[in-house]
């Protein structure tokens, strides 16, 4: 997992289908030599050339090297992942924010309307609580649990594809773990990134923030029934997500009124509609 952050300490990732978590391995294999360079639209600017063991008396340099060869071994994974996902004409969406944005409960209201077969990979450290209100839609819902990780990354991807095995011309909506900085680095062979900004947060996220919001392909502005009763700036807002993302589109909605719910789900049309 995530050198820089040191997520990847003790972590153990399982996924659970409904009938109880399995531990997962990781396809990382860090004693090799990797010679990769990829572009998949992401900006994520890895090129990687590395040979590297597990020695624990690492430097800043060899850090920085250890971590783009973990990068690029996910670029390689995420690139199966696109490869697969576009055999079967599957939009792949992942779905990014701070914890409490309303990823979930955007997603419960979105499978109840939308007119698309769906499945869902939800990512969570602990618990299957988000899970279980997936599932309670009646859309097939994987839960993978990372433990101390901090991000959903390609391999576990693909393990809830393989077990989802999704129809032909789905949606797989992919709910990355709650957190601004590390998801943003892992590319999971999606086909657009969709990040969350609360009303709740402050109007700066974007500019602390700002790799995640500049890979952003969508910004979703949540929570949007509680305006009149917070001191959110709305102007400053959008200008801070205009600041970074100048070409992501922002859409206002709100789950509890509706608001804005159609031009969410006309998006994700119009992108499903790209893939033909």
């Amino acid at each position: 997992m995530c050198v820089t952050c040191g997520c990847s300490d003790g972590a153990s990732t399982t996924i659970n289908d409904g009938s109880g978590p399995k531990a997962m391995g990781h396809d990382h294999d860090h004693g090799h030599s990797h010679d990769h360079g990829h572009d998949h639209g992401h900006d994520h600017g890895h090129d990687h050339g590395h040979d590297h063991g597990h020695d624990h008396g690492h430097g800043p340099a060899d850090l920085q090297v250890l971590e783009a060869a973990i990068l690029g071994k996910n670029d390689q994974l995420a690139e199966r992942n696109r490869v697969w996902l576009s055999g079967r004409q599957a939009l792949a969406l992942n779905l990014m924010s701070s914890p409490g944005s309303g990823k979930t409960t955007l997603l419960v209201r979105t499978l109840q309307e939308l007119d698309r077969p769906s499945v869902v990979i939800e990512g969570d450290q602990e618990t299957d609580a988000d899970a279980a209100r997936i599932r309670a839609t009646g859309a097939p819902v994987i839960q993978v649990n990372t433990g101390t990780g901090c991000h959903l990354e390609a391999d576990m991807v693909w393990a809830g594809l393989q077990s989802l095995k999704p129809a032909p011309q789905s949606v797989v909506f992919v709910e990355n773990v709650g957190n601004l900085v590390c998801p943003a680095l892992f590319d999971l062979g999606e086909d657009a990134r969709v990040v969350l900004f609360s009303v709740t947060e402050g109007e700066d996220k974007p500019l602390k923030y700002p790799h995640m919001f500049r890979t952003a392909d969508l910004v979703l502005l949540t929570k949007v029934d509680l305006l009149p009763y917070l001191d959110f700036d709305l102007d400053k807002a959008r200008d801070s997500v205009a600041q970074v993302a100048p070409d992501a589109p922002i859409l206002q909605v709100s789950t509890k009124d509706g608001q804005g719910m159609q031009d969410w789900y006309a998006w994700i049309r119009a992108r499903q509609a790209a893939l033909d």
